[in-house]
This record gives C-alpha cells, sequence and structure tokens, in this order.
C-alpha cells in the first residue's frame, strides 16, 4: 500500500456507471403481465373445474368421505389450471406491451416522434395478423 492509501487521501474517485432506463419500459409490461395473470386465474380455473365436472359426470360421489375427496381433486385440479392459464396469459399479454413500447421507442428514435405511438399500435396489429395468419396454415 501507498502512503496516500494510508492516509485516506486518494484524490479523486472514479464517477460510477449509471444505467437509465426509462420507466416505461419496465412499468407497462408490468402491469399487462399483472393483468394477464389474473385474467389466467380466474379463466383457467374456471375452465378446469368445468372440465372436471364434466369428467366426473357419469359418477357422482355418494357417500360424505367420496363428496369430500371429490372437492378435494377438484380444488387442486382448478388451482393448477389457473396457474397454467396464469402463465400463459400473462407471458402474452407482458410480450405484447414490450412489443408496443419497443416499437414505440424505436420510432421516436428514428424521428418519427408525432406517429410513434399509432405507429406502434400498427406493428402490434400486425404482428397479431402474422401470427393468427400462420396459425391457420
Amino acid at each position: 500500500m501507498t502512503a496516500a492509501t494510508k492516509d485516506g487521501k486518494d484524490g479523486p474517485k472514479p464517477e460510477a456507471i449509471h444505467i437509465t432506463i426509462n420507466s416505461r419500459f419496465y412499468q407497462l409490461p408490468g402491469a399487462a403481465l399483472l393483468v394477464g395473470t389474473a385474467i389466467g386465474l380466474m379463466r383457467g380455473s374456471r375452465l378446469a373445474g368445468l372440465r372436471f365436472q364434466a369428467g366426473n359426470a357419469h359418477r357422482p360421489p355418494t357417500t360424505l368421505r367420496g363428496w369430500y375427496f371429490y372437492k378435494k381433486t377438484k380444488n387442486y385440479r382448478m388451482m393448477l389450471g389457473g396457474l397454467q392459464e396464469a402463465g400463459k396469459h400473462g407471458s402474452k399479454l407482458g410480450l405484447t406491451a414490450a412489443g408496443w413500447v419497443g416499437a414505440e421507442e424505436a420510432l421516436t428514435r428514428a424521428g418519427w416522434d408525432d406517429v410513434s405511438e399509432v405507429g406502434a399500435g400498427l406493428f402490434t396489429a400486425g404482428m397479431f395478423s402474422a401470427a393468427c395468419e400462420f396459425g391457420r396454415l
């Protein structure tokens, strides 16, 4: 160690590197992810419950113990179905919002500030249109 470090007088310290990220880049996709998760939980659990009831309509339980296990199994299936759909819907909506924000920022950096939001909407609509068209093939 040198004498300067022992005394604590090293001179000017190098500045830290700071990365600034616009809050829109993580707030909008994050909010869309949360909304998609909530929608997926509700729709997926309801659909799983109906599927379970339809699959077991031919053999309803006859005892109290049978009803207990029927409800218990149905609840577990509903939780699993809800979590699976929450992952699907949340990721789809989050990625869609991230694509929209990315397209808007690309148009803004290209100098098209006036039409960046409309262009981002058209880009997102075009991606959905292409995905639906390829889905039919």
